[in-house]
């Protein structure tokens, strides 16, 4: 569907897209291919998808996927896409907010998702013990940091999380004019996969919840040294507990883990001491 289309069909359904929710609608043929091209559905896969909007993506999802639940949360877009694929046996249209909503089984997601929620989507999605594989178009600036290598500007609390979860496996940059409205944000089509293992921590609901805490709370200070990282951390989450630095700097030693800045350690090196760091807080807090 080309703008003009699109535009036409608007006004029949008495509709404007809201930039405050991320209504950007895909019209571009050739991106649409890229994205079905690189999830390789097949006809055993069970898809996610969030944002449906006028079914763009959708159309080619049901000629593929075993099942399609599709998310969209504007009514009148749930009601259009309801009218649409009501002779169609295997998609669900789901009217829902998908960051409150029970999950129905999938395992892949493949969506054009509202930018202003890709952080808690990803956790939501992608933040536990048996994630699906993920083909998505996000904004650029988070998928450079889901793929960083080695670049202290790109690492950050997204490039922890989603690595201790998932394996970064392709990026392709995406034109803004591939969108209606076009958005002012440059976009990544990305597609991620689950790792074949995961830190225990990660597996269970409170320590995974501590993780999550614990990342976002040494993040800010990457360029410091973990002792230092750690201290500040403590300071502002559990200021109740009396950990002096110096008892961080040897119960570090102790467990054979060094001290160096933050930005240094790689995604696998985390879980683990964030695990001893749960363990050191239970010491002071039993």
């Amino acid at each position: 569907m080309n703008k003009d289309k699109l535009k036409l069909l608007f006004t029949q359904l008495d509709f404007t897209p809201k930039k405050r929710l991320g209504q950007n609608f895909l019209i571009d043929d050739s991106v649409l291919k890229k994205i079905i091209k690189l999830s390789n559905i097949s006809n055993k896969d069970m898809v996610l998808e969030i944002g449906a909007g006028l079914g763009a993506l959708t159309d080619r999802l049901i000629k593929k996927a075993k099942m399609v639940y599709a998310y969209e949360l504007d009514p009148i877009l749930h009601k259009y896409l309801e009218d649409k694929y009501v002779m169609e046996p295997f998609i669900k249209v789901i009217n829902k907010d998908i960051l409150n909503a029970k999950l129905p089984p999938h395992n892949k997601v493949i969506s054009n998702p509202p930018y202003s929620i890709t952080g808690p989507l990803l956790e939501k999605l992608f933040f536990h013990s048996n994630p699906p594989e993920g083909t998505l178009i996000i904004e650029k600036k988070i998928a450079d940091r889901i793929f960083t290598k080695n670049n202290y500007k790109t690492f950050s609390r997204i490039s922890v999380t989603v690595n201790s979860f998932m394996n970064p496996i392709k990026k392709l940059r995406i034109s803004q004019n591939a969108f209606y409205p076009r958005p002012k944000i440059k976009l990544s089509l990305i597609k991620i996969g689950p790792k074949p293992f995961i830190h225990p921590l990660l597996k269970e609901d409170s320590k995974r919840k501590f993780y999550l805490e614990f990342i976002a709370g040494i993040m800010p200070y990457k360029n410091k040294n973990m002792v230092n990282a750690i201290e500040l951390f403590l300071k502002s989450q559990y200021s109740g507990l009396d950990i002096q630095k110096e008892a961080i700097k040897v119960y570090l030693e102790q467990n054979k883990i060094q001290n160096k800045k933050v930005s240094q350690l790689n995604f696998e090196q985390f879980p683990p001491l964030a695990e001893k760091i749960f363990d050191l807080i239970e010491k002071y807090n039993p």
